[in-house]
């Protein structure tokens, strides 16, 4: 049962750091003047990019941390207060425009040519908030069948957000302005909720564990 409402409450996590609906108009700025099959081919491969990444961080974050001496509990404070900026980013709208930025720089300087890589990939999709909640999520799957959840986990998220881009168009008109409005801010609420409980979880955890050995 706890395996159970920790993959909900990841997907949750992942669904709101990865945003599908404000992916929307970001991805149709992105793709402006290319036809259908052009956006879909960049959509497809964009998703797969960053399903591979966050796969990656998700069962080989902890050995990451454990080779550069960074404690779990540490990792879940960082990545909560982390993932509770993009939040009130969310609510405040202030992380679309930042990623408008991003967009319009990585046009200016590599073109067309590797845009489903950079920024749709990473860091639009698979973003720094996307890739702390995969590795929080990945150091509480301990067994085999745990990781092959979060597996399907990880797919069926970057599998939404592919639908959104491929359906970016249809969503737009049925969204409008304040339709995205309400519900960024409502993911936003959310996702700083989760942020929460995550630095909630690492501060317990730092608190009961056992003291360092003296070496003597």
């Amino acid at each position: 049962m706890n395996e159970l409402a920790t993959l909900i409450n990841g997907f949750t996590t992942l669904m709101v750091t990865m945003d599908p609906p404000g992916m929307v108009p970001i991805f149709l700025a992105l793709t402006v003047g290319m036809t259908q099959a052009q956006r879909r081919k960049v959509a497809i491969r964009g998703s797969l990019i960053s399903f591979f990444l966050l796969l990656a961080f998700a069962l080989l974050g902890d050995d990451i941390l454990n080779a550069l001496g960074i404690s779990m509990s540490a990792f879940r404070i960082a990545g909560g207060i982390l993932l509770f900026w993009i939040g009130v980013e969310m609510i405040f709208e202030k992380r679309v425009e930042r990623k408008e930025r991003t967009t319009e720089t990585a046009i200016t300087k590599d073109g067309m040519a590797n845009l489903a890589a950079f920024p749709l990939a990473m860091p639009l999709i698979a973003g720094p908030g996307a890739i702390s909640a995969t590795i929080l999520l990945g150091s509480k799957m301990e067994t085999v069948l745990d990781k092959l959840a979060l597996v399907l986990v990880i797919f069926v998220a970057s599998l939404v957000v592919l639908l959104a881009m491929l359906a970016a168009g249809l969503i737009d008109r049925l969204l409008g302005e304040t339709g995205r409005n309400i519900l960024t801010r409502i993911l936003g609420m959310m996702l700083t909720a989760l942020a929460v409980q995550f630095v909630i979880d690492g501060v317990t955890t730092v608190m009961h564990a056992p003291p360092p050995a003296v070496a003597g």
